[in-house]
């Protein structure tokens, strides 16, 4: 008796990382994202670890997280990781407000989004050797 094991969303030769609930607005996550998309994940750490923007260091939390998730989880090799996928996705909005002049109320929204990192392993193609 017992539930069927699930399936695995992503590939064999793949593995994911998730964050949720980010504080920052999906555009200025969708920056840093873009910026680590097909690289290979030496190149995208690097990238992350010297960027300005704040959200970068949670950026670089979650490729971590998907490289460990890749080694231990789904014996992957570490040195041929390419980040595959980096997407952004809306999460919850906080409404928050400040007093305005004349008994008006000025809307302050605070964005939530969430960040999927994946991961793929491909195999180095070398020249030919003669």
């Amino acid at each position: 008796m017992g539930k069927d094991k699930n399936p695995r969303r992503v590939a064999d030769n793949e593995a994911m990382a998730k964050l949720r609930s980010l504080r920052t607005s999906p555009q200025k996550l969708n920056l840093v994202a873009a910026m680590i998309r097909g690289k290979k994940v030496e190149t995208a750490l690097s990238d992350l670890t010297f960027s300005k923007k704040r959200i970068a260091i949670d950026v670089k939390k979650c490729l971590q997280s998907a490289i460990a998730n890749a080694e231990n989880n789904h014996n992957l090799d570490v040195d041929e990781l390419v980040v595959s996928e980096a997407f952004v996705g809306k999460n919850l909005t906080m409404k928050r407000g400040r007093p305005r002049a004349r008994g008006r109320f000025g809307r302050i929204v605070k964005p939530f989004s969430e960040l999927t990192v994946i991961v793929r392993q491909v195999e180095e193609t070398v020249g030919e050797q003669a």
